[in-house]
């Protein structure tokens, strides 16, 4: 499904973005398909699948700092999360337009459910890269698992690892991330990206919350086969976490640069290319500058390494240096071995 001989897998995230309206979930899917994506990921769950309804103490979200300030983890659910009963016509879309449809499960109850859609693969949030058991409830279905790695440590991550290929994972990716909405450059650490592909002999992508493309091009020349952004039709139309989504223009040129990208990686070549060797007759060679009588001494007057390239190597020029002439030449001839 994923892999680095195949163009990076684009993935656009809808998560709340929705507004809590179908049409523009649809509307949605309908504009990242058009910007080239491969696939469209959903969220599932609710707001008691997620948390306790409490609005005070570690439930309520009083740092300043944050895009969700002022809001209950209860309330913020309740506003992002994607209705159930969506899922099927999002997916269908999706598969009228030729992308696919998945989703992220939050919990048993999600899995189950997901299962009944036939969903191709499951994602596994940053937040939940943890939790073990739904680590292996996912893993047991058999289906690809593309897993985001914030915040943990190499042994967290050794244990997901371990515990989704002894439950029946095959394909597994690994999405660097740094949980940060939005995230920065300098807090990415792209290095890890083919540290983590080694260590784990698994595919690994990128999970990008930072703004631009420049991140996620950047990674695919480390190494990256999955790359997810979240995207909205508008920034200016709000929604939780439109803050730090793509908008389909930025979508758009997203896919074509990381196509680029991964195209331009190639192979370990010094050969010349196909596309250089028109190129070869504009190197410099060494020609003949002013005309010449037959017994003439070749001097740094008379010759020079200039362009075009059908002359001899500039390479040769200390050692034509001094050697005469058998004819009459021109000036602009190309000096050759017959001509010495």
């Amino acid at each position: 499904m994923f892999n680095i001989h195949h163009r990076p897998m684009i993935i656009a995230e809808m998560s709340g973005n929705h507004n809590q309206s179908l049409v523009r979930a649809l509307e949605i899917v309908e504009l990242a398909a058009k910007a080239g994506v491969d696939a469209i990921k959903l969220q599932t769950y609710t707001a008691d699948t997620m948390t306790l309804n409490i609005a005070e103490r570690e439930f309520f979200i009083a740092d300043k700092n944050s895009l969700w300030e002022g809001n209950s983890l209860y309330n913020l659910y309740q506003k992002a999360y994607t209705p159930w009963e969506w899922h099927a016509p999002i997916f269908k879309r999706c598969k009228e337009l030729g992308i696919m449809g998945f989703s992220t499960p939050f919990d048993a109850t999600a899995v189950d459910f997901l299962e009944g859609l036939a969903v191709p693969c499951y994602k596994i949030a940053s937040f939940e890269n943890i939790d073990l058991p739904l680590i292996k409830k996912v893993a047991q279905t058999g289906k690809p698992m593309i897993v985001s790695t914030g915040m943990t440590t190499v042994a967290e991550l050794d244990d997901l690892v371990r515990t989704a290929r002894e439950n029946g994972c095959k394909e597994l990716a690994l999405l660097k991330c740094t949980s940060s909405y939005p995230s920065t450059p300098e807090g990415t650490n792209l290095l890890t990206i083919p540290h983590m592909k080694q260590l784990f002999n698994c595919e690994v992508g990128l999970s990008d919350h930072t703004l631009g493309i420049g991140v996620a091009v950047a990674s695919v020349a480390l190494g990256a086969s999955v790359i997810e952004k979240h995207f909205t039709t508008s920034r200016a139309e709000g929604g939780v976490d439109s803050a730090f989504s793509m908008e389909p223009a930025e979508m758009a040129q997203l896919v074509q640069e990381t196509r680029n990208a991964w195209q331009a990686l190639g192979q370990i070549s010094y050969e010349v290319g196909e596309q250089e060797k028109k190129s070869l007759q504009f190197r410099r060679s060494l020609y003949i500058v002013e005309d010449m009588k037959a017994g003439d001494v070749i001097t740094a007057k008379n010759m020079r390494a200039i362009r075009p390239g059908l002359g001899l190597s500039p390479k040769y020029y200390d050692i034509v240096l001094g050697k005469t002439v058998k004819a009459d030449v021109k000036r602009g001839t190309a000096l050759s071995w017959k001509l010495i």
